[in-house]
């Protein structure tokens, strides 16, 4: 495939929620982590009579846990997923929000707080934990994926600074742990939708902003030079 279809193909691509199956084959990672987030959130699904999940996405993950404590709520904080996750949760009795850092829930409201790469403030976290919960997180690490950034010439992450120190501020950490490994990206349109959904990664990305360096890169990987970056990942276990 040329390269304009290829741009064409990735800016009318459809997709929603975080289903990333879309890139089966295109953008590829080279190592599992050292944890499993969703076995780790099954584990302690049985001991909660409570459930908050951070920015469930589509309600992807959320709805495969079934069955859920029988209070369970959602919170997302992208406009365009919202029915999304409210669709797919609904049926499960699950409450889905909007909401970013502040969360619209009173003090102590739930025994398990999980949240997989969804930025967040640790008081209110610790805020809406009940006495005794566990917070259980999975995040993506500021300089996540910079060589895209830096490939393009682009500015960085406006979260660059976000790392495991900081995300355990304010809550009694009681395990972390954090790992590299390697995403690759096989063609330039696998690129330019990643960077349509993950709209932060470079800021100001626009394809006719970068056209030059798009196309330097498609040359690239025409050739067998694909797009390696390095994928930043940390998790923690936090108790009140």
């Amino acid at each position: 495939m040329g390269y304009d279809e290829l741009i064409r193909d990735a800016l009318a691509t459809p997709f929603e929620g975080w289903d990333f199956g879309v890139f089966l084959g295109r953008m590829t990672d080279d190592a599992d982590l050292p944890w499993d987030y969703e076995a780790l959130v099954r584990e302690r699904l049985p001991a909660a009579s409570s459930l908050l999940d951070l920015g469930t996405g589509g309600g992807e993950l959320l709805a495969s846990l079934a069955p859920l404590p029988s209070r369970t709520a959602a919170t997302e904080g992208h406009p365009p997923n919202l029915p999304v996750a409210r669709a797919r949760l609904a049926p499960l009795g699950v409450e889905v929000v909007a909401a970013g850092d502040t969360l619209p829930f009173p003090d102590g409201s739930f025994e398990l707080v999980v949240n997989r790469h969804t930025s967040y403030d640790p008081c209110e976290v610790r805020r809406v934990l009940a006495d005794g919960g566990t917070f259980l997180t999975q995040q993506v690490a500021g300089r996540d994926l910079e060589e895209i950034n830096q490939v393009l010439g682009g500015p960085p992450h406006e979260g660059r600074d976000w790392d495991l120190d900081s995300a355990c501020a304010e809550l009694d950490v009681v395990w972390r742990q954090e790992a590299t490994y390697t995403t690759t990206f096989h063609d330039v349109g696998a690129l330019v939708l990643f960077l349509r959904v993950i709209s932060w990664q470079v800021p100001d990305f626009d394809v006719d902003r970068y056209a030059d360096r798009l196309r330097a890169l498609h040359a690239d990987m025409e050739r067998g030079r694909p797009l390696r970056a390095t994928a930043r990942r940390f998790a923690l276990l936090a108790r009140r």
